[in-house]
């Protein structure tokens, strides 16, 4: 399988994941938990269907130390005894944010007040970018149908 479209190799695609892992840089260096920027990019990649992020996010959450069990489960993290409950606000914040289009209101206060009462006001700013950073990579690689199974931690830098 090949992608439609050579996202590595072509030059103005270079320059806009340039900028993509720019914002990501940000939000990886702030005080949002890694284990939660993990959990929020793997549930995302997930519900869009972008088996290259899904790849790519659980390996690199195993290489971190993450548990097996924790990723088997990321899908259904409800019924998961193995999440915190700060975990669960990202995750319901990222399942929401993520089916916008689906819900009229879009996110729930609800949502939101839980996610607020677990991270503060620069956690919160990064967890948003986050949610919109791995939508955006998820719907380039759906597009142009980005095979996955390759990716090695680590091998984007």
């Amino acid at each position: 399988m090949e992608a439609r479209l050579d996202l590595f190799n072509n030059p103005l695609a270079g320059k806009l994941f340039k900028h993509f892992n720019s914002a990501g840089r940000v939000i990886t260096e702030s005080a949002l938990p890694a284990v939660t920027q993990e959990l929020v990019k793997i549930r995302a990649s997930q519900i869009n269907g972008c088996a290259f992020c899904t790849d790519m996010h659980t390996k690199d959450a195993d290489a971190a130390g993450e548990s097996a069990t924790r990723l088997h489960m990321v899908a259904v993290w409800r019924e998961a005894k193995v999440f915190t409950d700060a975990e669960r606000a990202a995750l319901e914040l990222t399942e929401q944010a993520t089916r916008i289009a689906d819900a009229a209101g879009g996110v729930t206060d609800e949502a939101w007040a839980n996610a607020a009462k677990y991270y503060d006001e620069d956690q919160l700013a990064a967890l948003i970018a986050l949610i919109a950073v791995i939508n955006a990579y998820n719907r380039v690689n759906v597009i142009v149908q980005q095979p996955a199974g390759d990716y090695v931690p680590g091998m984007f830098g």
